[in-house]
């Protein structure tokens, strides 16, 4: 199967009221995972790969390729996302790639310049049929940034979408990114607001700080995108830990790298079956 367009795997969801997640890619092996869970589970999934992770390789490129690759040979939908990219031109190299969508984070600039630069990727994009996701009210936690209490004007949204085109939008409504553990109270009054106020699908970042019955709660009051890094990453390196320690003599990094992925897969399949439940009552989480 082909990579399948963003904007179809979004809009489907919006349209049935339920999530659609997008699951953050390291490296070839949880790309594997990822898609491994979301054929398990019978689902699609949207693989993202983040400015962060670009650098790390060097390029956006190599992983972008082999994530087109591990698509190819799915099952199910998957679609390829490029997350938090301030810099344009990572933009451009992703939708010369191929990319279905684009998250084009200007949200650390002022309010006038955000709306400046990202109307001029929402245009560049348009033309290649791309669906662009961009933020408004800073999400806490990314690259040490933090804003306690930070929430996203339904007002200022509204004025957003309308004067840069955007096809989806991060809200700031209590979530923050990188979390280990589950505890962060979402403001679903605020994005049950924010859904009536916009005709765009909203998107939640710093999911892995969220708890499984507000998942359910956020999609409820009209969540659409749910972003997954860390919760993930935390699998796959328990997994990784303790084959290290059950036997310390290991130096082929196949083996310890298999472990993570069978590990992250089953916990990707089990999220993407959340997010597809709209309404559904989770066991244990009362």
């Amino acid at each position: 199967m082909s990579l399948t367009p963003t904007r179809t795997l979004v809009q489907d969801a919006a349209a049935t009221g339920t999530g659609i997640g997008a699951f953050n890619v390291l490296h070839l092996e949880t790309a594997e995972a990822i898609v491994m869970g979301a054929e398990e589970a019978g689902l699609p999934v949207i693989l993202q790969i983040s400015e962060n992770c670009s650098a790390y390789h060097g390029a956006l490129e190599p992983l972008a390729l082999a994530c087109r690759s591990v698509a190819s040979a799915a099952s199910v939908p998957v679609a390829l996302h490029l997350d938090h990219a301030e810099d344009e031109a990572l933009v451009h190299s992703a939708l010369e790639l191929g990319f279905g969508s684009v998250m084009f984070d200007a949200s650390r600039l002022p309010y006038s310049e955000n709306v400046a630069a990202t109307a001029r990727v929402v245009k560049h994009a348009e033309a290649a049929g791309v669906f662009v996701e961009a933020e408004l009210g800073e999400i806490g936690g990314k690259d040490g940034a933090h804003a306690p209490g930070s929430r996203t004007d339904p007002f200022e949204a509204v004025d957003f979408v309308l004067s840069t085109g955007v096809d989806a939008l991060a809200v700031a409504v209590g979530s923050s990114h990188a979390m280990t553990d589950r505890s962060a109270a979402l403001d679903l009054d605020l994005i049950a607001d924010l859904r009536r106020s916009l005709d765009v699908p909203l998107v939640l970042h710093g999911s892995s700080g969220v708890s499984d019955a507000m998942l359910v709660a956020a999609i409820r009051a009209g969540m659409t995108k749910i972003n997954v890094s860390t919760h993930l990453n935390s699998f796959f390196t328990r997994a990784v830990r303790g084959a290290l320690e059950q036997n310390p003599s290991l130096v082929d990094s196949r083996k310890y790298l298999r472990a993570g992925r069978e590990a992250l897969a089953p916990e990707a399949g089990r999220l993407l079956t959340l997010f597809s439940l709209h309404g559904c009552h989770c066991p244990g989480e009362d």
